[in-house]
């Protein structure tokens, strides 16, 4: 596999927030803290040399009993030494992985612990994929697409999506191709969709070092009790978040998040309701459920696995019960992070390294041979269907598709006319302009007419290569963000290896993976 790079801003793809963050534009310099590059992570390991013990202890105690019943567990005593450090990234639990971006997540973080690793051999730096359990959006991970087909698990199904039974997926199961055993054995073989994900993602990648945590614990919450008194009292995230967003609005930025007035759920088996506040009272939305304050807090004392955090807090939540360095995210992801410095700092914790996970379009040999035969770039398939037409017959036509040296023939005879009819009469400087207009319309009008003519000349190679383009843009949508990891791995099983070996995490340009 040879891998071609593309710039993110070819593409089209991606918000103006992320690609001037990756340029370090000046002005953004005050929403993160330490921008990454592998000598600028011994300023984040210093910052983050505070992580106590305690939070350790209670990190591997709680990964030793989530992980009880897997083969070959993880070494989790490396998490206790004080120069063990974390990488992370963080996504739903779609079911069967859903879009293959979320493996193209997972290959960054493990790469970027090995690239850590050779450049400061005296630490150590694990991978740790976040499972987004407390998820309560049951649509967002109930389907996928494999081989052109979309499967979707049905029913009605509330709370915490890491809480439900995978069990459920027996009859999706059945319909596969292969019937994949990976798969069967971590839906069928568990008893909530956290421990099935975390199953399959250790068979898939246990071997590279990867660790999954699922932050919906009592004992991990309680290191973040003073965050959730703090956000029921005072309300502290919603004005810091508002100032920020402000800030980048004034810039000229669109922000993709939100704060509410309380940034919490109220979280127990099949339900997770925000909280919010009315007349000194704290309700639970959808339910009869009402608090005091004295109440609500003494229930985070006794049980604060009941309060979730939502997407505001979510981060913060990570970096205290994590010793973490870098957080790998998607093209929504890094800007909403950006909106959280503030947050951090209120806090006092340290906002880790911003990195966008790997981006990649994988391109089969056939597909390849296709390109080549075409001869087209790599960077024409980002274009949209009426550019990329257009650039096709204009590169690939042996004739003249523009009337540009009879149009400076024209112009030319026109300003002549015109001398002479104002030489005449000045009131004709009108007409003579509308006559100029409607034939410089004329014009265009044929040289329009001219390339949709050419175009029927090469109907054959235009469909070719639409055909190619909607097959790497499945449903209009990107590749990565659209098709099911199974579609390649299913064929070629050594699939994540090709991506280990080809993705750099720290390069932040698009991979266009090519077979052959």
């Amino acid at each position: 596999m040879t891998v071609h790079s593309v710039d993110l801003r070819t593409t089209g793809q991606f918000p103006a927030l992320l690609l001037d963050y990756l340029d370090q534009k000046p002005s953004l310099k005050d929403f993160y803290g330490t921008f990454p590059t592998v000598e600028n992570t011994a300023d984040i390991i210093k910052q983050r040399a505070d992580f106590s013990l305690e939070k350790r202890q209670t990190l591997v105690r709680v990964l030793e009993q989530q992980y009880a019943g897997q083969p070959y567990l993880p070494d989790f005593s490396i998490l206790l030494d004080e120069k063990t450090f974390t990488v992370t990234t963080g996504h739903q639990l779609n079911i069967f992985t859903g879009p293959l971006y979320i493996i193209y997540k997972i290959v960054t973080i493990i790469n970027l612990a090995k690239e850590l690793k050779e450049t400061y051999p005296e630490y150590n730096f694990v991978p740790v994929y976040w499972m987004a359990s407390e998820d309560h959006d049951f649509a967002e991970i109930a389907s996928f697409h494999l081989y052109g087909q979309t499967h979707k698990w049905k029913g009605e199904h509330k709370g915490a999506v890491g809480r439900l039974n995978p069990k459920e997926l027996h009859s999706i199961l059945k319909l596969l191709p292969d019937r994949p055993l990976l798969f069967a054995k971590a839906y069928l073989e568990n008893e909530t969709l956290s421990d099935a994900v975390r199953c399959y993602m250790h068979e898939l990648f246990g071997k590279e070092g990867l660790i999954c945590i699922d932050a919906d614990n009592a004992d991990l919450k309680r290191h973040f009790l003073p965050v959730i008194k703090e956000e029921l009292t005072a309300s502290s995230s919603a004005e810091i978040v508002i100032k920020t967003t402000e800030k980048l609005s004034s810039l000229g930025y669109h922000t993709p998040l939100n704060a509410r007035e309380i940034n919490l759920f109220y979280l127990v088996d099949n339900l997770r309701e925000r909280i919010v506040k009315e007349d000194n009272l704290y309700r639970v939305l959808n339910t009869d459920l009402v608090f005091t304050e004295e109440e609500i807090i003494e229930l985070a004392d006794e049980h604060p696995e009941y309060f979730s955090p939502n997407v505001v807090l979510r981060p913060l939540y990570e970096e205290i019960i994590l010793p973490n360095l870098a957080y790998i995210g998607g093209p929504s992801e890094v800007p909403y992070w950006l909106q959280l410095k503030g947050v951090f700092d209120h806090y006092k914790v340290t906002f880790p390294m911003l990195i966008p996970r790997n981006f990649a379009m994988y391109i089969t040999e056939q597909q390849r041979k296709k390109v080549e035969k075409l001869e087209i770039s790599y960077e024409d398939l980002f274009l949209d269907e009426v550019t990329l037409r257009k650039k096709f017959v204009e590169t690939h036509s042996t004739n003249v598709l523009d009337l540009d040296e009879e149009k400076e023939a024209f112009y030319a005879l026109f300003e002549t006319i015109l001398d002479k009819a104002i030489a005449i009469d000045k009131s004709m400087i009108g007409a003579v302009k509308a006559e100029e207009t409607r034939i410089r319309h004329s014009f265009e009008h044929l040289e329009k007419r001219l390339k949709k003519a050419e175009e029927r000349n090469h109907e054959s190679e235009i469909d070719q290569l639409l055909a190619l383009k909607y097959k790497l843009f499945p449903g209009k949508s990107s590749q990565e963000r659209y098709d099911n990891f199974l579609n390649f791995y299913l064929n070629d099983p050594t699939f994540i290896a090709k991506l280990l070996v080809s993705f750099k995490p720290l390069d932040f340009r698009y991979n266009v993976l090519i077979e052959g």
